[in-house]
């Protein structure tokens, strides 16, 4: 944490700078005049230093020809300058002492020119200095008026920090923010992310006493880790839009696990445990973002809906259930007082419909009755433009109710659909941090989003992983390393089930057979009935080739079975190193799950869990986390396939161990983040789960 600390003293010389210097300045249209210009006309609150070879005047402001012509410190230096130049401009900056090294300049490695980055990047750590980019737009700050790229202004001015990759995205949110009025204290483009990344700016911005909540948009992430990481510890909101998601991004791997692996579910995964909410499009990365940096998280499931019509509320009430956040009918008492706010005709209910003819004094008694409510965890203000009350008088009662009340403690958003007097409304409501919106599945997303916030506050911002004792690290990689000696990247059965047990993992009981009287013998002492699997290094899914069978009760069995398993195996890979066939106590029947891990190569490694058996490709049916991760997050993976009912106790059947499973999961990541550089991928398939208490 001391490092990270230091670091962020560090970066204020880019996002809070005193004294900047635009290097390539220049009276001529282009990057350089319009990074100069942009900062002269926003108002910079410090010091500006044009650096040009001619010298002479900038634009009113002196210009020197180098930076160490500059009789002053410098914590910022833009490079406005082609890329040939940019390598003796970082030597002079270093020279200099500069910090803060923002590098709009192209041609690096997105062009494949990864050395000449690399290059910039030592420079300037080398001297104690951190890089935004290279290939960026640049950076924009509210709190110092510091325009210091090519976008046309300084954002709507507000409390959420907003971080992209994309430079043409930034340019275009930056305009977005005054038709929105998101108001946004810092944009940053980072571009390549060769030094500065998103976790230094979430580490950054979450300390940054203007800044509510952070929105980023993600095209990739470098140090997966770090990142969660960097999220967990932020507690701030944190909202992300992640584009180039592919169904078909998972590379061809030999375990199911890694056929899995799409970036969607690992990313799925990521932000859940980086403490972000995921947005689904643009349209609702801003709606989220605006709701999150005004109001305060739900911290319960009961959201109040307040109307004037029937049907916005019936829209209102599917929109809730479509982002997880269903109405809930209010307490009869709750309803007994809305009746005093509406006609007979009213529907006190949930929505709370005070009809078509309400006006300013229905409204405002209903919302002040529902924040009083202990019941109440979150409302939302929904109203049809009639000719009964404007907008504005409408808008102006809500913020007059919230006033009265004094209640601070829970989040409101409004919802106003009707023509351009609802403009007006907006306004009022915005400058009250009121988000509003013209939809009301936008208004019950938002609510959702800050339920999520709730939820992820819950949790602390502590790391969400304890080591078990007892594990036995070394003899894993005795068994890997005899493995690969023997020129194989694949465990065996037995071999796998030894590193599982190294970690506390339960397997079942089992020797390896080479012979039909071999395998009688070890299943005469293991006990009936029997499991017997192929061991073969180059076969890795036993049932494709007939190479399992079970339920075997009598040694003529046993002794039949091993012939065909082997005859089954040679017929389906003739050239197999077969080591024999592995002889198993035979598990009581359960439900079979599976879990497993593959490395992600942003992320490292990732644990799935999902339905198990032969089918768990074709049904798809799984979740995953970055591990580590303790029995308690493990847990919480449980209820995210579709097939969770089936571990709670279905038709009668008694509710699975759970939370025997959520520690074998959690010890199989500590396996995987442990052995990351020794395995790759890995699979348990099937596990028998069983009711509490049997295992």
């Amino acid at each position: 944490m001391a490092d990270t600390t230091s670091k962020l003293k560090e970066l204020d010389a880019i996002f809070n700078p005193k004294t900047i210097a635009i290097i390539g300045a220049s009276a001529k249209a282009g990057i350089g005049n319009t990074v100069l210009k942009n900062l002269i006309e926003g108002g910079f609150s410090g010091e500006l230093f044009p650096i040009n070879p001619k010298g002479g005047e900038l634009l009113g402001r002196k210009a020197y020809p180098t930076i160490n012509d500059v009789p002053k410190d410098i914590d910022m230096a833009v490079f406005c300058v082609p890329e040939k130049f940019c390598k003796d401009v970082a030597v002079q900056c270093a020279q200099k002492k500069v910090k803060g090294y923002v590098v709009i300049t192209s041609g690096y490695s997105e062009t494949g020119n990864k050395q000449g980055e690399d290059e910039l990047v030592k420079i300037c750590k080398d001297a104690g200095g951190h890089l935004v980019g290279p290939n960026i737009v640049g950076v924009l700050m509210n709190s110092c008026k510091a325009n210091a790229s090519f976008a046309p202004c300084l954002p709507y001015a507000g409390r959420t920090a907003l971080i992209s990759q994309s430079g043409a995205l930034l340019i275009a949110l930056d305009m977005a923010t005054f038709v929105r009025r998101l108001g946004v204290s810092t944009m940053i483009s980072l571009g390549n992310m060769a030094d500065v990344d998103f976790a230094d700016c979430v580490d950054y911005y979450a300390q940054d006493k203007d800044t509510s909540c952070i929105a980023l948009y993600v095209e990739g992430i470098k140090d997966g880790r770090r990142f969660i990481d960097s999220g967990r510890r932020a507690g701030k909101p944190i909202i992300a839009l992640k584009s180039g998601i592919s169904a078909h991004g998972a590379a061809a791997a030999a375990s199911h696990t890694g056929s899995l692996a799409g970036s969607v579910k690992v990313y799925d995964a990521a932000f859940k445990q980086a403490h972000v909410v995921w947005a689904n499009d643009l349209s609702d990365y801003l709606d989220k973002a605006q709701a999150m940096a005004m109001q305060p998280p739900m911290k319960g499931e009961n959201i109040l809906v307040i109307t004037n019509g029937g049907g916005i509320g019936v829209l209102a009430s599917d929109a809730a259930e479509h982002h997880g956040v269903p109405l809930k009918p209010a307490p009869k008492e709750l309803q007994d007082e809305f009746r005093k706010c509406m006609p007979d005709f009213g529907s006190p209910k949930n929505p709370v419909d005070i009809t078509g003819g309400a006006g300013l004094e229905g409204y405002e008694k209903a919302i002040a009755v529902g924040l009083k409510s202990d019941w109440c965890h979150g409302l939302a203000v929904l109203y049809c433009e009639t000719a009964v009350t404007k907008p504005a008088q409408i808008a102006e009662g809500v913020i007059r109710a919230i006033e009265e009340t004094g209640v601070k403690s829970k989040p409101v958003v409004a919802c106003f659909v009707g023509g351009d007097q609802c403009n007006e409304a907006s306004k009022l409501l915005g400058a009250k941090n009121i988000p509003m919106y013209d939809d009301p599945s936008k208004a019950m997303g938002a609510l959702s989003a800050l339920r999520t916030v709730a939820k992820f506050n819950e949790e602390g911002c502590s790391p969400d992983f304890w080591p078990f004792a007892g594990v036995e690290q070394q003899k894993c990689r005795d068994i890997i390393a005899a493995a690969r000696k023997s020129g194989r990247s694949v465990l065996t059965e037995p071999e796998a089930k030894e590193v599982f047990r190294a970690y506390g993992l339960p397997v079942n009981n089992g020797q390896l057979a080479k012979s039909a009287d071999d395998a009688a013998r070890i299943a005469k002492e293991i006990g009936f009935p029997i499991v017997m699997k192929i061991v073969s290094p180059q076969i890795i899914h036993k049932s494709d080739a007939g190479g399992v069978k079970v339920n075997l009760k009598d040694e003529a069995g046993v002794r039949a079975a091993y012939d065909t398993i082997l005859a089954n195996a040679k017929k389906y890979k003739a050239d197999a190193d077969i080591h024999g066939v592995l002889v198993l106590e035979m598990a009581p029947l359960g439900k079979e799950v599976i879990a497993g891990s593959v490395n992600d190569a942003a992320f490292g490694p990732t644990v799935m869990f999902g339905l198990g058996g032969i089918f768990v490709e074709v049904l798809k049916d799984v979740t995953f986390r970055v591990a580590p991760f303790s029995p308690a997050c493990a847990l919480k993976m449980l209820p995210e396939i579709k097939a969770y009912p089936i571990l709670q106790g279905v038709r009668g059947e008694k509710r699975l161990d759970q939370e025997q499973l959520a520690t074998a999961i959690s010890r199989l990541s500590q396996l995987v983040s442990e052995l990351s550089d020794e395995i790759s991928e890995c699979d348990a398939n099937p596990i028998m789960l069983y009711e509490e208490g049997k295992g």
